[in-house]
Order: structure tokens, then C-alpha cells, then sequence
């Protein structure tokens, strides 16, 4: 069975999260939207993507026709929304004649090649409309992804599930007495490449843990499950609340309460992360702390793409985007949207909510973003810290969103200015 990714227009309302990648590359649980519909071996997949992804996208996923035409008209294709993720496996039982739909929004059907002549998915949703309604409505289970919130809400369930639908495997016998471990022990799963010091305690009480191959847990590390550590991570003297996934190759410390870290993310000193998502390749200073709630206990705004959006809950953190840098003491205000490529100098207050990508924050205050160049050259050295490289798609790739974003950066900028001017709109601003 042929499956096609696509994105909608949807896909650019996830803020930061996805300006550098397809929004099924975002991860719910332990593993992406993609690698849930698409990851058995030898299945044949493809993906449709925004134009300037697909050289990037190309080079990290060789085996995937990406905005392949000729291969997307050659077969019968399943299409599958990028937005949704199933509760299950794809469904096995769905005819030409049926388009399967959650939440009241189609996610998933069968094409022919006929069907799909000069289709995109971000463009033209008219097409998708004309395939949808020549079908017959089969309501199936699982969550239509909407906004970057939804992600964290969605989480502990999520990773409760992954963990019931892997087959379990003998893992790491934590045999030592100075490793405590709450709760059932058939709901942790250790690699056997993974090292626990003692004096950690795993908390199984709430949800599973699941702990990957080199990971390395440093003592006086508290985990509580639902819970996910990817491959090569490292925690040192970290609460690690419910509801969290840390990613690959990552180094936490400090407390980190029902968030997403994607991978190769820095948190290497204290401070709260709460409520949040956070891209590869992002570093925060010793004592960065966000707030994930209101004094009021109102339902928090978000701003997704300089708007500002009523997210309807009342504990969401900040959405940070690949690259950022946060100096020592950065404190973000609750529910914070962070630009990709930002550089974070605090000021002993709470930053802006809203940080533009390629912006800085200075005294306090957004700052025109430096040139493109010294850019490159940051992430070039963070990564290269790593052993990976800053590969010439991915260059150009944030090139193109540095040109791109020129006139958002001015606009926030210039209204920051004007703010600035006026110190009683603050009050007015508030809550």
C-alpha cells in the first residue's frame, strides 16, 4: 500500500514548530506523525510539502518521493492529512469509495492516479473537496491536530498508548536497591544500553516510562511516567514531570513538567520548562524559566504568527522554534511564541510573548534581526558541537525564511518601538 503525506494549509498554524520541517514531523508521544503512519520497513511513501521544504525535506528522508507528480499519479496512493494521528494503524478496510474522516475533517483516503493530476494540497483544497465528497463518510478514530497546544495536550494519552501498542522486549534489569522504582515494573522499559546511577527514582505510578538505548540517567534524577527519553539523551539531577517526551541526544537538568523536547535540545541547568514544545538545536541558559499559567487562572492567549490566539486552556508554556539561544535568567511569560533563530538576551523581566524568527530580544526590548550570515555561523558551531553539520539545503533553507520573514520582523519591531513610547499600554495589555 502506497501512502502520500500531504499538508494542508493548516500546517503553518503551529507557530515556529513548523517553519523548518512538514507538521507530521512534529512529535505527539514518542515518535512523529510520520514515522506512526509510515515507519514499517519497505512501505512505499511519498510526501507532499510548502516548496521551500522540499529540498531539505528530500535530503533528511531519501527513500520519500517528495513532491514527486510522476510518482503520485503512477498508482493507487493512500492520502493521509499530516495533521492527523490515528489511533491505530491506517485502516485496512478503506475502499475508493469511502474517505475516512475525524473530528469532522477528512484525514485519510484511497486516489487514483486520475484523481491526483496537477494536485497540491497547500494550493488547491477545492481538489481534495471534489475527491471527499464523491465518497462515502467513514467516521474513524484518533486527533486532528490544530494548533501547537494541542500537541501538549495530547501527550500523556499518547504516550500511554505507544507504549501499549510496542511489543514489549527484555530490557535493562534495574537490580540495584539505590534505584527506586514506584509502581508496576512491567510499565518500564529500560534499553539495555542505557546507564541509571543510583539514587534515581522512576515513578511508574501515573503512566509507563519508556528509556532508549544510551541514555544516561545521573542521580538525583526524578522520573514520573507517562513518559518517553530517546536514544543518547542524558539527564542530570532532573524532575521530569508526567506528560513529557525528551528526545534524542538531548541534556536536561532542572525541572521540566507535560512538554515536548524534540531533540537535540540543551537545558543543561535549572530553571522550569512547562507546557512546551521546544525545536532541535535549541540551547537555554542556566536559569531560562517559563510560566505555563496565568494568576487568574484564565484560559491563555497565544501568539501563532504574530496572532494573538485564545488556546481555551489554562496551562500553556512556550513554542520554541529550531536555533533559539536564551541568555542566563531569560523568563518567558506564559504562553510565548519564540522565532526560530532567535537570540534571547534578558533583562530581569519577562520577555516579549512574541519573538519573530532571525529577531533579538535586547534589554528587554525586540531588536532587528543580525545578518543571515552570523546566523549560519552559530548553528553552524552548535551543531558542529554535536559532530553533525549545517547541511547546504538546510543553509538555504534558512535563507529563504530570513527573506521571507523580512516584513514580520519590522512590523513587531516597530510595534515594540511604539510600546516602548507609550509605557501605560503595558496596563492596558494586561490579561
Amino acid at each position: 500500500m502506497r501512502v502520500a503525506l500531504y499538508e494542508d494549509r493548516q500546517a503553518t498554524a503551529f507557530g515556529p514548530l513548523t517553519m523548518l520541517r512538514p507538521v507530521f514531523e512534529l512529535i505527539c508521544g514518542r515518535v512523529s506523525v510520520r514515522e506512526r503512519l509510515v515507519g514499517q520497513p519497505g512501505r512505499e511513501w511519498g510526501a507532499w510539502v510548502r516548496p521551500p521544504l522540499v529540498e531539505a525535506y528530500q535530503e533528511a528522508q531519501p527513500l520519500a518521493r517528495v513532491n514527486d507528480e510522476d510518482w503520485l499519479t503512477d498508482d493507487e496512493t493512500v492520502l493521509v492529512n499530516g495533521r492527523w494521528i490515528p489511533a491505530g494503524a491506517l485502516p485496512s478496510g478503506l475502499s475508493r469509495q469511502d474517505v475516512a474522516v475525524c473530528d469532522g475533517e477528512p484525514v485519510c483516503l484511497m486516489a487514483e492516479p486520475s484523481e491526483l493530476q496537477g494536485w497540491n494540497p497547500a494550493c488547491d483544497e477545492t481538489h481534495l473537496l471534489r475527491m471527499v465528497h464523491k465518497r462515502r463518510r467513514q467516521e474513524i478514530d484518533g486527533l486532528v491536530l490544530k494548533r501547537p497546544w494541542d500537541l501538549i495536550a495530547a501527550n500523556p494519552h499518547q504516550l500511554v498508548r505507544d507504549f501499549e501498542d510496542t511489543s514489549a522486549s527484555q530490557g535493562l534489569v534495574l537490580d540495584d536497591p539505590r534505584i527506586a522504582v514506584l509502581g508496576d515494573p512491567r510499565q518500564l522499559r529500560v534499553d539495555p544500553a542505557a546507564e541509571v546511577d543510583p539514587w534515581v527514582v522512576l515513578d511508574v505510578r501515573q503512566g509507563p516510562i519508556t528509556i532508549a538505548a544510551d541514555v544516561q540517567i545521573h542521580s538525583f534524577t526524578r522520573i514520573v511516567g507517562p513518559c518517553a527519553v530517546g536514544q543518547g539523551t542524558r539527564l542530570m539531577q532532573a524532575i521530569v514531570e508526567a506528560g513529557t517526551t525528551i528526545g534524542s541526544a538531548c541534556r536536561v537538568a532542572g525541572e521540566v513538567q507535560r512538554s515536548i523536547l524534540h531533540g537535540f535540545v540543551n537545558k543543561c541547568h535549572d530553571g522550569h520548562l512547562g507546557h512546551s514544545y521546544v525545536c532541535p538545536w535549541v540551547n537555554l541558559g542556566a536559569g531560562t524559566t517559563n510560566s505555563d499559567l496565568k494568576n487568574d487562572y484564565s484560559s491563555v492567549r497565544v501568539p501563532v504568527t504574530g496572532e494573538s490566539i485564545d488556546s481555551g486552556q489554562i496551562k500553556v508554556g512556550a513554542f520554541i522554534g529550531d536555533h533559539v539561544k536564551t541568555g542566563l535568567g531569560s523568563l518567558f511569560n506564559t504562553g510565548s511564541s519564540i522565532g526560530v533563530c532567535a537570540m534571547i538576551l534578558p533583562a530581569g523581566r519577562l520577555l516579549p510573548k512574541y519573538v519573530p524568527p532571525f529577531c533579538r530580544v535586547w534589554n528587554g526590548e525586540l531588536a532587528d534581526s543580525w545578518d543571515v550570515e552570523r546566523i549560519l555561523d552559530t548553528a553552524r558551531t552548535a551543531m558542529g558541537r554535536r559532530d553533525r553539520k549545517l547541511s547546504i539545503a538546510n543553509q538555504n533553507l534558512l535563507r529563504q525564511m530570513f527573506a521571507a520573514t523580512c516584513d514580520a520582523r519590522k512590523q513587531a519591531v516597530d510595534s515594540a518601538h511604539r510600546r516602548a513610547a507609550d509605557p501605560d499600554s503595558r496596563w492596558r495589555r494586561a490579561g
